[in-house]
């Protein structure tokens, strides 16, 4: 979901339900408010359908619950989990603009739990930190870092913490990484994990 993303073949058309550069939240307490993000031609949030069936996966509410998201973008899954009750996401950006239009969001909807972070996720992971209970991993495809961010975010979850994974090829998360669900959308495959060995 970062602005440096390539678009899928195929996938691309449609997956902004509300308009270019903009994009819905599908349900919570900000259920039907948009949110905007700078105009980039590679920068694409995960598409309704998929969105929903993940927070399906994930029980519908993240009530309390402290969530990250690797490679916000446009800030849909971050702001779809806090309108959904999370307590807390911590949205990594490294795109400038990209995160200053994250910030000027989470403003619009009053998101005290939102926290925007400016830099590179996986230097990001390398460092030690606390823990959260829910990751979204979607980053750029094709770049490699989602096998990356995978291998040093164990250290960064709680016990029974859930990740999302989003790819345009077959998903192999590794021998450390167990499938609970997984499904696809035209190109785009997704995938709900937790650790094999917690």
């Amino acid at each position: 979901m970062t602005a440096a993303r390539r678009s899928a073949s195929g996938a691309a058309a449609g997956r902004i339900s509300s308009g270019r550069n903009r994009v819905r939240i599908i349900a919570g307490q900000w259920r039907s408010r948009v949110i905007h993000f700078p105009a980039a031609s590679e920068l694409r949030p995960t598409p309704d359908r998929v969105r929903e069936t993940l927070f399906n996966w994930l029980g519908q509410r993240l009530d309390g619950l402290e969530c990250l998201d690797l490679f916000a973008g446009s800030g849909a899954l971050g702001f779809e989990a806090l309108s959904r009750g999370a307590k807390r996401v911590v949205m990594l950006e490294r795109d400038r603009r990209v995160a200053a239009a994250l910030r000027e969001s989470a403003s619009a909807l009053a998101a005290s739990g939102a926290e925007v972070v400016e830099g590179d996720a996986i230097a990001w992971l390398a460092r030690p930190g606390e823990r959260f209970d829910v990751a979204f991993v979607d980053p750029p495809y094709a770049s490699g870092l989602a096998a990356q961010a995978l291998e040093r975010l164990p250290a960064r979850l709680r016990p029974g913490a859930r990740v999302y994974v989003e790819s345009a090829d077959t998903l192999d998360a590794g021998a450390g990484w167990r499938v609970l669900r997984e499904d696809r959308a035209g190109a785009v495959r997704y995938a709900l994990l937790e650790p094999a060995h917690p």
